[in-house]
């Protein structure tokens, strides 16, 4: 348990460490690579560790020796059978996109995870990889893990995704598509939610040699087949970490610049900056950085943070410090993250005296400026890293918040506390 102590006002300067959703993008596109690659400024965690442990289960040489240049031995796209099940613990997107990587063995592959890997579905992916001729079974046939694939490579071909709830599904599918026997083509039914993680895999692809054909709306895509070329890639600061130090500006009326998130940046949860814009603060551009200044009163709005779930629990405390009402529309994929994060921050903030509505695909917070109807709780983080961290940032404005469980911050930022205390000075 570790409870937060409150603070008048802020002034720091912090760096972040590198982005998961890019290191785990760049760790595929080098690992199944012609060449080899560094990879600058990576993230070193939980998540990127069951990733990596997986490619060198599938024959790829990864050399983390230097924590801040991974060295990745691409291997022109071949990828072994394991001697062992590849175990990614609650690591969905690893999961998502290592079942695509198995696809293009030869021989059984399996997959499994956690308790709540166990939960959380993946039957879209499967679907279109059965487009391309994959033999993959969901174990207990319910579309979740555990899964089974005796892989033979990807036909190519047409597939269509039967959804796009989740970016993953189609974010795994794009990375492996030029390794398909014949070009292929791959349509999308329904609605493209997180679009910016999708047109992050698609400039971290480009990066390593291979451009797509997008339609508009991002429902059709032609992925020509190539290798992709071993290069050296920087990995931005983690924009969905820095979100919490940009919050605690909003709710502390205080200044805090993180030094290592650029503008503009390939990550979409950066987009929080925005909405915190029109809630009050005032924001920096720098060069290679982002500086939020807090108001003396936030103001509540109305968004839709499809785009951007991720950062949608942040924005949800720093509303329950402003005045007015802030509804957050289009989240409904929030329920199928590491737990439910939508019911979860309604639950959470309401424990802290907050008037929070749920409905299934939007959060309706009642906020009083400076939190005035608010006070401190024991939070629950149900092993869910980010609702750990954004109730950290609720306790800089509320004494008495104690979070519990707070080691789970290693999935996606292993030394999050160190910085947090260290912005407190």
């Amino acid at each position: 348990m570790r409870e937060i102590t409150p603070v008048n006002t802020l002034d720091a300067v912090v760096q972040v460490p590198g982005s998961k959703s890019l290191t785990q993008r760049a760790l595929i596109a080098a690992a199944l690579a012609c060449g080899e690659s560094t990879l600058i400024g990576p993230l070193a965690s939980e998540d990127t560790a069951y990733t990596m442990t997986a490619l060198r289960q599938m024959g790829i040489a990864v050399d983390d020796s230097d924590p801040a240049a991974w060295v990745v031995q691409g291997s022109g796209g071949r990828i072994q059978a394991p001697e062992q099940d590849i175990f990614l613990g609650n690591n969905g997107t690893a999961t998502r996109f290592l079942t695509s990587v198995a696809a293009l063995g030869q021989g059984r592959f399996r997959i499994t995870g956690g308790e709540r890997m166990a939960e959380r579905p993946i039957e879209p992916l499967i679907r279109a990889l059965r487009g391309w001729q994959v033999q993959i079974q969901s174990e207990a046939a319910n579309g979740c893990p555990p899964l089974s694939i005796d892989a033979d490579g990807l036909s190519g071909g047409e597939t269509v995704l039967p959804e796009g709830k989740s970016s993953q599904y189609l974010s795994s599918l794009l990375l492996v598509a030029p390794y398909a026997d014949e070009k292929a083509e791959l349509t999308v039914e329904g609605e493209v939610f997180s679009q910016p993680y999708v047109k992050m895999t698609l400039a971290v692809m480009a990066a390593f040699g291979i451009w797509c054909e997008v339609a508009p709306g991002m429902n059709h895509f032609r992925i020509p087949q190539g290798c992709y070329r071993g290069t050296r890639y920087q990995i931005e600061g983690d924009a969905s970490g820095a979100s919490y130090f940009w919050a605690a500006a909003a709710v502390t009326g205080g200044k805090v610049t993180v030094a290592n998130v650029p503008v503009p940046s390939l990550q979409g949860d950066a987009l929080l900056v925005p909405l915190l814009e029109r809630m009050g603060c005032e924001v920096e551009r720098l060069q290679g950085g982002i500086a939020v200044q807090g108001p003396e009163q936030l103001t509540g709005i109305e968004v839709d943070m499809g785009n951007m779930p991720d950062v949608a629990p942040t924005l949800a405390v720093v509303a329950a410090f402003a005045e007015g009402t802030t509804v957050i529309h289009n989240i409904a994929h929030l329920r199928i993250k590491e737990c439910d994060r939508l019911a979860v921050m309604v639950s959470e903030l309401r424990k802290m005296g907050a008037n929070v509505e749920e409905e299934e695909d939007r959060m309706i917070i009642h906020g009083q400026a400076g939190g005035a109807n608010l006070h401190g709780a024991d939070i629950a983080t149900f092993e869910d890293h980010r609702i750990a961290m954004c109730f950290a940032v609720a306790g800089l404005g509320v004494p008495g918040v104690k979070v519990h469980g707070e080691e789970c911050v290693a999935k996606s930022f292993p030394d999050f506390w160190e910085r947090f205390v260290g912005m407190l000075g």
